[in-house]
């Protein structure tokens, strides 16, 4: 379908190829990611073992594995020995059909290792990832997931990576960063303090703002970001942690929202996760639960700083619609993805639908949330094939209202979903926004 000039006028009968051909070869902008480049070392989790021992499917193996490997006699193993815990009871005694089991072998075909995958070859597997460059594999994954660039997770507050900013390590132009700064949001000051304090910042709002201007500039992020806690509040009812600190309301108004509007970036903020729901998972990333997220502060962040833009996604699916309309209330909010336990096909195919209907193409269809590097493949690839239905249906819809739809329109509109929508809230058209990248 590439073939079709973008001036052809489409029939309800061809929408659904010309959506397929666009959603497949269009590049995307995964504004949300968990990954680094090979230049960070150890943060970069990549190959067989990384996305066998990742929590979903530990989480999953535990609800078959024997009841003689208890959690903690699991987490004193090697990554080696977990993971072939994994692959032997998922994968090998049972039909791998969840999401995550699926998405492990939809990414080890797309490698080219089909025939160590039906041959149920761990060994070999592992051995073609050994012989893998990491930088060369970096490279390989994005053009095989056709991801024009992705958005990391960096956490100044965290020691390890605030160790490889010290250092100098390189980042290549396909990884942009955010700032994380959840304490604020949970109103943690005393790990607020505990990091001004080893940098030699005054422990107070004024030495926190030069703090994350300091690590904004460093790291040259595109937005800031924030995991709200499932008790967070925000003006009313806010009360602080401890005695003689400030609440999450103060660190907000006094400090993150004026290096936002000083510094002209958006807060991306993700609601509803329940922090350690099952700590005895909690090694592996994989005790967090969900809740069902109150959105009034996210209605009330947005009222009362309208000159600040912020980005949102939630973690429950009985929050899409609600958010949704929030999201057509208030021009300075743009809602994205199907965040951790809605990035299941069911809910991706629903949460789409739901967004066309009520938003048209102002909104980001969906974002990887990717922790391994090799899970860009899958996540995308899944993604896209579910999205195709939904969005071509809309076309269709539109067609039958009467409506003349091109062949460049539905091109440019996937676009729009797949990040030119994104770029547009945060920049508008032109040399970052709409267009870029954009595959005829």
């Amino acid at each position: 379908m590439a073939g079709i000039e973008d001036s052809k006028v489409l029939g309800e009968d061809e929408i659904h190829a010309v959506v397929k051909a666009a959603m497949d070869s269009s590049p995307v902008i995964d504004l949300h990611t968990h990954l680094f480049p090979a230049s960070h070392g150890e943060l970069m989790l990549w190959g067989i073992d990384a996305l066998l021992t990742y929590h979903y499917l530990v989480s999953e193996y535990f609800q078959v594995a024997p009841a003689s490997v208890t959690h903690e006699d699991f987490f004193k193993m090697s990554k080696v020995e977990q993971a072939t815990l994994v692959w032997d009871e998922l994968f090998v005694k049972r039909l791998p059909v969840s999401e995550a089991q699926i998405g492990v072998v939809t990414t080890l075909t797309a490698l080219g290792l089909e025939h160590m995958v039906k041959a149920k070859d761990l060994v070999s597997i592992r051995k073609w990832f050994a012989e893998q460059d990491p930088e060369e594999y970096v490279e390989k994954v994005l053009k095989l997931a056709n991801v024009q660039y992705l958005v990391m997770t960096n956490i100044p507050f965290d020691p390890t990576e605030a160790s490889k900013w010290d250092a100098g390590c390189k980042v290549p132009a396909t990884f942009k960063a955010a700032l994380r700064i959840d304490p604020l949001l949970k109103g943690d000051w005393g790990t607020i303090c505990t990091c001004l304090k080893e940098k030699n910042f005054p422990e107070t709002l004024e030495g926190c703002k030069d703090y994350l201007r300091a690590w904004a500039k460093r790291m040259n992020v595109i937005y800031l970001m924030a995991s709200t806690p499932a008790d967070f509040r925000y003006g009313a009812g806010d009360v602080a942690k401890e005695a003689g600190w400030p609440t999450a309301t103060e660190l907000i108004d006094k400090v993150m929202v004026p290096i936002a509007e000083e510094l002209q970036l958006p807060l991306a903020m993700k609601l509803g996760a329940w922090r350690s729901m099952a700590p005895s998972l909690d090694c592996c990333g994989g005790g967090d639960g969900l809740v069902l997220s109150d959105l009034r502060p996210l209605v009330e962040l947005c009222r009362r700083n309208p000159k600040v833009k912020f980005l949102a996604t939630v973690l429950s699916r009985g929050n899409q619609h609600e958010l949704c309309v929030v999201s057509q209330k208030f021009r300075n909010l743009h809602i994205y993805g199907c965040w951790w336990y809605c990035n299941n096909p069911s809910i991706i195919d629903e949460t789409t639908r739901i967004r066309m209907e009520m938003l048209g193409t102002a909104f980001t269809a969906q974002h990887s949330d990717a922790r391994v590097l090799d899970q860009l493949i899958y996540k995308w690839a899944h993604a896209r094939r579910v999205m195709t239905p939904a969005i071509a249906l809309q076309f269709q819809l539109l067609i039958q209202a009467g409506w003349t739809v091109t062949a460049g329109e539905v091109r440019r509109d996937v676009w729009r979903l797949l990040g030119g929508s994104f770029e547009e809230f945060m920049w508008g058209p032109g040399e970052q926004g709409l267009g870029k990248g954009l595959v005829q």
